[in-house]
């Protein structure tokens, strides 16, 4: 931790647009050294109070939002494209589609939480997804990838950083589409818990871990920020 070098915090809109958080009138920039400029107000305000919510040493880790901004900027913009490629992995072998056998009790708990979140993101963006039984992959039709790459390139970068640290954690494009669309965290939260449905039926059949139970906490934390995140850049 480095001592805290500034007293002030204020939020700067710029001539060209977006807001930059100002550490004693001296703007933010990021790992790279461009200046740290956001699209949205509201997620000006938001990293603002991460910095004004430190104390007398700076805890580079309780500024989430300034690092997610520091990627957006440096590696997102630069090449949204790769992000995207990416991302349609994750489509390609997305959590929600694979159940366990018709015979389990699992298969009928995620038939009736999976099927209605997988079957409301196939309508809107107009594609069918391979549903699978077991675990042996198969590949999902390659019109139904091309179209979430379209949708995933036609998103800003800051919403681009948000959909894929939160497909990352649910290893579900389909959940990270989803919480984009999520009006409050509670909602954004039960889609969390639609992803992490095999580990709580694992959980309570065989007894919890208070380790593995930690684990599973700090990663909703960091699906929740993120879709923030990707929401706020948008306010």
């Amino acid at each position: 931790m480095i001592r805290r070098f500034y007293k002030d915090v204020t939020l700067a809109a710029q001539p060209a647009g977006g807001f930059q958080v100002m550490l004693d009138a001296r703007g933010v920039k990021t790992v790279g050294g461009k200046p740290q400029i956001v699209p949205a107000q509201a997620l000006g305000e938001a990293m603002a109070a991460e910095w004004r919510a430190q104390g007398e040493k700076i805890d580079p880790a309780s500024l989430p939002l300034r690092d997610m901004a520091d990627y957006a900027i440096d590696i997102v913009s630069a090449d949204p494209a790769a992000i995207a490629r990416a991302l349609v992995a994750y489509a390609d072998t997305d959590t929600l589609c694979y159940r366990g056998d018709p015979d389990e009790a699992l298969h009928q708990r995620q038939q009736t939480e999976w099927e209605p979140l997988l079957a409301r993101v196939e309508a809107a963006h107009g594609i069918t997804l391979t549903r699978i039984s077991g675990i042996v992959h198969r590949p999902q039709p390659p019109e139904a990838l091309a179209a979430l790459e379209a949708r995933l390139l036609a998103l800003p970068p800051f919403v681009l950083t948000g959909v894929e640290a939160m497909a990352k954690l649910a290893a579900s494009l389909v959940t990270a589409l989803a919480a984009l669309d999520a009006r409050h965290k509670d909602e954004a939260r039960m889609l969390w818990q639609a992803a992490c449905l095999e580990e709580e039926w694992q959980a309570d059949l065989w007894g919890r871990d208070w380790e593995a139970e930690e684990r599973r906490a700090r990663r909703e934390a960091d699906f929740l920020r993120a879709g923030a995140f990707a929401r706020l850049s948008q306010a």
